[in-house]
């Protein structure tokens, strides 16, 4: 396995010396925003992370490798190139096996933080059961990596394009505590709320790292999803975000839109008719849920 794996110095000197790694996935790079956005807001989340006490690792594929942390070129090259594939779970042997460009997603990400040792990961939105997905089948990978892969997912929530209440569902029905970290509801990604109730609440780092490590003692396989709310100052108004988001809904069906497609599209739409505010709000909650990542991670290393 470990042909397949390659390490940045920081990263590599980050693990000889004990010091908490937190993943961070490339798809936010090449697919979810546009450049120059993506670069910068990279360069500063794993600059809040380093602030915070942990060593960012953003995954890509490169070259045959799945590269655990990347330059600054390399950043620049996934935020600048066109044709990056996106890469999922089904998508990993052949994009390694074929040598392209791949951006990891919430699933791969996970996957390659696990092969790596890593158990943090820090990333903007879940993917999660998509709606109408009663009769279309479309539900997110994501959902089914958490049930099985030993890596906690910090993020604002699921993505609220999606349907929050069936994806509570599939995760409750594989065993992946969901945590709202400050808050007793989910947040739905551009808002800091949604109609739907959490069981488990945390308001500290170490009650998360606690949760975590009792989990993974008891030998519960699978993640952690980590609710982290979007700073009160950036979140989106509700009914004005739902509202867009039904609009966006109606034209990707227009527009024949389905899978892994709809995600970028719908982001797009959305900034459109929000002139550029999801944008802006999806900047302020990948750096919010940096912060509480890092520390998370700390607190989990120091035990």
């Amino acid at each position: 396995m470990k042909q397949y794996l390659t390490y940045s110095k920081e990263v590599q000197e980050a693990f000889a010396s004990g010091k908490p790694v937190v993943a961070l996935e490339s798809t936010i790079i090449s697919h979810g925003m546009p450049y120059p956005q993506n670069v910068q807001t990279a360069r500063e989340v794993e600059q809040i992370i380093r602030d915070n006490g942990a060593v960012p690792a953003t995954i890509a594929i490169i070259d045959g490798k799945i590269k655990i942390g990347l330059s600054d070129d390399e950043l620049e090259m996934f935020g600048n190139s066109q044709g990056v594939a996106k890469a999922s779970r089904r998508d990993l042997a052949y994009l390694v096996a074929t040598k392209q460009l791949g951006a990891t997603t919430v699933a791969t990400t996970m996957i390659a933080a696990s092969l790596a040792g890593i158990k943090i990961f820090v990333t903007g939105g879940i993917g999660g059961v998509h709606r109408g997905a009663e009769t279309t089948m479309d539900i997110s990978a994501d959902l089914e990596e958490l049930a099985q892969t030993d890596v906690a997912v910090i993020c604002a929530g699921a993505k609220s394009i999606l349907d929050l209440g069936l994806t509570l569902e599939y995760l409750e029905t594989n065993g992946v505590p969901v945590v709202g970290y400050g808050t007793d509801v989910l947040p739905a990604f551009f808002t800091r709320e949604s109609d739907f109730k959490l069981n488990i609440r945390a308001d500290n780092p170490e009650t998360v790292a606690d949760i975590l490590r009792v989990k993974w003692d008891l030998g519960l396989k699978g993640g952690a999803v980590i609710a982290n709310p979007i700073p009160e100052a950036d979140a989106m108004d509700k009914s004005f975000i739902d509202g867009i988001i039904e609009d966006a809904l109606k034209e990707a069906e227009e527009q024949n839109i389905s899978g892994k497609d709809v995600t970028p599209f719908m982001l797009g739409k959305v900034k459109d008719l929000t002139e550029g505010r999801s944008l802006d709000a999806n900047i302020a909650l990948v750096k919010n849920n940096a912060v509480v990542g890092a520390k998370i991670a700390v607190a989990l290393n120091a035990k």
